[in-house]
C-alpha cells in the first residue's frame, strides 16, 4: 500500500515538474530513481583486481590510508561523468544520495568490516564551496550515512589552502600542490576512530592521501576511503 501511494504521489508529481534522467535526459517513470536503468547499466563497474591495483599504486606505500573501494570506472564523456557532473554543477543533490545510496547498497559488506565510526567528506575551500554553493561530496556522504547507518562528519576537517585545478598536473604536482592543504578541527580527538573519506572521483588519490594524513595526525586508529568511480 505504502509503495502504491509513493508511485501514486511521484506520478502527480511529475505531471506538473517531470523529472529527467542527469545522463540521457529521458523523462523518468514513476519508479525510476533519479537516473534512469539503461545509463546505470551502461556504467563500467570497477573489478577487484583492479581496485587492489589502485590501492597499491596510488595507497598502499605511505600507509596512511587502510585501505579503499570504489563501485564504477570513470570514463571520458561516458554516463558517469554526465551523472556526476549534474551533481557538480547543476545542484542536482538527489543525485549525490542517490550515488552514495548505489554504494552502500552494493559495498555494504566490505565497508561493515572496516568497522567505521565516521564518514567525513572530502571538504571544499570555503571560496571553491562559495563559488559552487555546496559541497558535492557531502550528497554523496548523506546518501552513504543513510544507506549505513553512519554519521557523518562535515565539519571535522577543513581545506585552509585554496589549490589550483589539479586536472593538467603530474602526481607529483598534485602531491606538493595539496600538501599542508587540509587541517583537522581544534581540539578534535579521534582516538580509536575509524574514518571513511568520502569522493566522487579518486584519480591520483594525492587529496585522499593529504586528507588521511590529517586525520591520523589527530588521533584516528584507522581511515579508508570510498569514491563512487577510480580515473587514471
Amino acid at each position: 500500500m505504502q509503495s502504491f501511494i509513493h508511485t501514486a504521489f511521484t506520478s502527480l508529481f511529475d505531471f506538473f515538474l517531470p523529472r529527467f534522467c542527469p545522463s540521457c535526459d529521458k523523462k523518468l517513470l514513476p519508479n525510476e530513481s533519479v537516473v534512469c536503468p539503461d545509463c546505470i547499466s551502461k556504467i563500467k563497474l570497477a573489478e577487484d583486481e583492479g581496485i587492489h591495483s589502485e590501492f597499491v599504486r596510488k595507497f598502499s606505500a605511505s600507509g596512511i590510508i587502510s585501505d579503499f573501494v570504489s563501485l564504477y570506472v570513470f570514463e571520458k564523456d561516458k554516463e558517469l561523468q554526465h551523472i556526476i557532473h549534474s551533481l557538480k554543477y547543476d545542484k542536482r543533490f538527489l543525485t549525490g544520495k542517490f550515488l552514495g545510496s548505489i554504494l552502500g547498497k552494493n559495498l555494504k559488506q566490505k565497508i561493515t568490516d572496516w568497522k567505521i565510526d565516521y564518514i567525513i567528506p572530502v571538504p571544499l575551500h570555503h571560496l571553491k564551496k562559495a563559488e559552487r554553493g555546496y559541497n558535492q561530496s557531502f550528497y554523496i556522504a548523506k546518501g552513504l550515512s543513510k544507506e549505513l547507518n553512519i554519521p557523518v562528519a562535515q565539519n571535522f576537517i577543513k581545506r585552509k589552502r585554496f589549490t589550483e585545478s589539479q586536472t593538467t598536473m603530474t602526481l607529483k604536482e598534485r602531491q606538493e600542490n595539496i600538501e599542508g592543504a587540509f587541517k583537522a578541527k581544534r581540539n578534535l580527538n579521534f582516538n580509536g576512530k575509524n574514518i571513511l573519506l568520502v569522493d566522487d572521483v579518486i584519480t591520483t588519490g594525492s587529496t585522499i592521501g593529504e586528507c588521511g594524513r590529517v586525520l591520523l595526525k589527530a588521533g584516528a586508529d584507522k581511515v579508508y576511503a570510498i569514491s563512487v568511480a577510480i580515473a587514471d
